[in-house]
């Protein structure tokens, strides 16, 4: 038999069974082969990501948008799922368990994992979903192929309903003999279709406070649930504004507040926890007890039905107040981890979209969380509030600035409570930082070098240098100290021009603060030096229009011819120098330390022809000069050599201590003065900006 042709030779690979069965068997061998490789693989990689590294190239690629501030710790589902199927409804009737409307136990479906037995429970609640499931499915195909069966259907079930409400409903008030209510006997009880009226919640209000009742507790559950549920959708049960006509605000309002008051109380008397007991120990060790399985529908049902309120309220006193009755409850949250979750979840968005009180109280509730649940749950408070600052911190307006600052002081609050866990939080941020300058002074890209000269980059350095500057004192922090002066540096480095004065100035001030909290001498001076050397237009320019720098990165062009610039310029080297020179002020070295510095403002001195300028700088000499004189004599008349590092230390701590010296005195005025030149700088920019909106 002779050799095939190409035409067959193609036919016979795309269709004859033998060679798809042959081409099948060798793909698994293949796989197989593949997976004993990987490791090899895997190693080979590694190796060639490290020579990588070391030779200085990203063997990623250089896709600026790999690299997102907001993207540094590992994405975090948002989804938050509840542990059970029921829709919250409480069964009134004390004789049965509590019943979803599939007809599931609800307290056996929200036991935790712990639990002796939960995980078999939770395997037959899935088979009869499904199995409900699938009925519901044959049901609905029988009604689209009998209409007539359907109407029959529910004309059946319209009839039950009314039976049920003739045997269930009935106003007479009857009691049991040990003073508890018969939910079986026309208790005032809140079920589906009753309507609440005043007289019937004064009651609940009453049997709850007085005998403790369970059944007035469920109902008056329900109600709550129905009242936070209030205008989201329709539903079965109470709708709370139909109640009595326009009495329904009243009740509305009754409900909302009684329980948000009194529930935490309830709970806990009944519970036998004391009401200054914040620890999740307390519930976990009630977690098998009867008093503990009766009462965890309800206080489940209270936790969900306030989450689901904090979701649909929008004025920020009644937010405000349900977050603070919702953190006396914190404790319960242990039972109900998807409900914590969600708990962060919503403080954190309140936290950092809310104003005033509302910003205030909640993030009492994540820091409570934080300390509460601290080995399980600071992590997660920890990313969500720093991602939420992130997002928050793109853009910055006159307004915005003082909410931002609170942000930033709220969250090194935060970290303060774990500062080793945070420390290692704050290097993962601060490489990624890193990662990004790196780009910029590697590409000099347009996009790479504008997400650097950007508010939310420029907030996340202040972010970590506040954090660094509030523990460095009690924590070794120094690793983390390096790389952000590393990034300070090169941030300056990379934005040398005059319209960059503002993040110039924002550098500066933050290499002053780390040298001050942490005692390192941090060379800041050439920074602000470089500043007196700008040529940007006439020693007469006209004054230009007031500019905010506290708001910006990024000066217009402008501005930069204006007279108001300059002044600018020559004030804002005066205090820079005047703040770095007053740390070091009382140093041994200072006479060193202040001599180049000496000799550039000399220079400036003899070259400017504006005669405010040369006072200005003429007066800063002759104080430096001053202390130089001080210093000197004081290190004259003393024995030890510079190799005694102690007392090195300790030369000039009294006079320190007093605060006496000339320096010091001339420092104080000059930052004074600035804080009031910024006050009413910001006084004025803010009321224009309110006037602009308003137009």
């Amino acid at each position: 038999m002779g050799k095939l042709g190409k035409k067959a030779r193609k036919f016979a690979k795309k269709n004859l069974q033998s060679v798809l069965k042959r081409k099948r068997k060798l793909k698994s061998m293949f796989k197989k082969k593949v997976s004993k490789r990987d490791e090899q693989d895997g190693a080979e990689n590694l190796e060639d990501d490290q020579i990588g590294k070391s030779n200085g190239r990203d063997l990623e690629g250089e896709n600026i948008e790999d690299v997102a501030l907001d993207a540094v710790f590992s994405d975090e589902s948002d989804v938050v799922e509840d542990d059970s199927e029921s829709d919250g409804y409480l069964s009134e009737d004390s004789g049965c368990a509590y019943l979803d409307e599939n007809g599931s136990e609800s307290n056996q479906d929200d036991m935790d994992v712990d639990n002796n037995g939960a995980s078999d429970l939770l395997l037959q609640n899935k088979e009869i979903l499904l199995q409900l499931t699938e009925k519901k499915k044959k049901l609905e195909r029988l009604q689209k192929k009998d209409p007539e069966f359907s109407k029959f259907l529910e004309s059946y079930e319209n009839g039950i309903e009314k039976l049920r409400d003739e045997e269930n409903y009935s106003d007479e008030d009857n009691t049991s003999d040990d003073g508890t209510q018969n939910p079986r006997k026309g208790t005032v009880n809140l079920r589906k279709d009753k309507l609440l009226t005043s007289s019937a919640l004064n009651s609940l209000c009453q049997l709850v406070r007085e005998q403790h009742s369970m059944s007035a507790l469920t109902s008056l559950l329900n109600g709550y649930r129905a009242a936070c549920h209030y205008g989201t959708k329709p539903s079965s049960l109470l709708d709370v504004d139909s109640c009595c006509g326009l009495q329904g605000s009243r009740i509305f309002s009754k409900i909302l507040i009684f329980m948000l008051e009194e529930a935490d109380n309830i709970f806990r008397g009944r519970l036998g926890i004391s009401c200054s007991s914040c620890k999740k120990e307390t519930i976990l060790e009630l977690n098998n007890t009867s008093k503990w399985k009766a009462m965890k529908p309800l206080i489940k049902s209270y936790l969900r039905s306030t989450l689901f309120l904090l979701n649909q309220v929008t004025d920020s006193e009644i937010l405000a107040f349900t977050l603070v009755r919702l953190r006396a409850s914190i404790i319960f949250f242990a039972a109900f981890r998807p409900l914590l979750r969600r708990l962060i979840k919503i403080a954190v968005h309140f936290w950092v979209t809310g104003e005033g009180t509302l910003a205030s109280h909640s993030f009492l509730v994540i820091k409570d969380v934080a300390s509460v649940f601290s080995s399980d749950c600071f992590d997660s408070c920890l990313i969500k509030t720093y991602k939420a600052f992130v997002c928050h911190c793109k853009f910055v307006d006159p307004v915005s600035s003082k909410h931002i600052l609170f942000l930033r002081n709220s969250f090194i609050e935060l970290c303060s409570q774990d500062v080793q866990n945070s420390s290692r939080k704050a290097m993962v941020c601060v490489e990624q930082l890193s990662k990004i300058l790196q780009m910029g002074l590697r590409t000099k890209k347009k996009e790479a070098v504008k997400r650097i000269c950007s508010w939310q980059y420029t907030n996340c350095i202040d972010l970590w240098v506040s954090f660094i500057s509030a523990n460095i004192q009690d924590y070794d922090l120094q690793p983390l100290l390096y790389m952000i002066i590393q990034i300070i540096n090169g941030v300056a480095v990379l934005f040398p021009a005059p319209r960059y004065l503002p993040l110039r100035l924002k550098c500066i001030h933050w290499l002053n603060n780390l040298s001050s909290a942490s005692g390192v001498f941090i060379p800041a001076a050439s920074f602000a030096l470089d500043i007196l050397e700008y040529k940007t237009g006439k020693d007469n320019g006209k004054p230009g229009k007031d500019f905010n720098f506290s708001s910006s990165v990024k000066l217009p062009k402008h501005w930069l011819k204006s007279r108001n610039f300059q002044e600018k310029c020559v004030s804002s080297v005066i205090e820079s120098l005047a703040m770095h020179f007053a740390q070091w002020s009382y140093h041994i070295t200072f006479p060193e330390l202040a001599t180049i510095p000496l000799i550039r403002l000399r220079k400036f001195h003899d070259t400017t022809t504006i005669e405010s300028f040369r006072r200005v700088v003429k007066r800063f000499i002759d104080q430096v000069e001053q202390n130089i004189e001080f210093v000197q004599r004081k290190r004259d008349e003393v024995a030890f050599s510079p190799k005694d590092h102690q007392s090195v230390e300790t030369f000039l701590q009294l006079e320190k201590s007093s605060a006496n010296a000339p320096f010091t005195q001339y420092y104080k005025s000059i930052m004074g003065k600035a804080t009031s030149r910024n006050l009413l700088m910001n006084q004025k920019i803010r009321c224009h900006y309110f006037s602009l909106t308003w137009l």
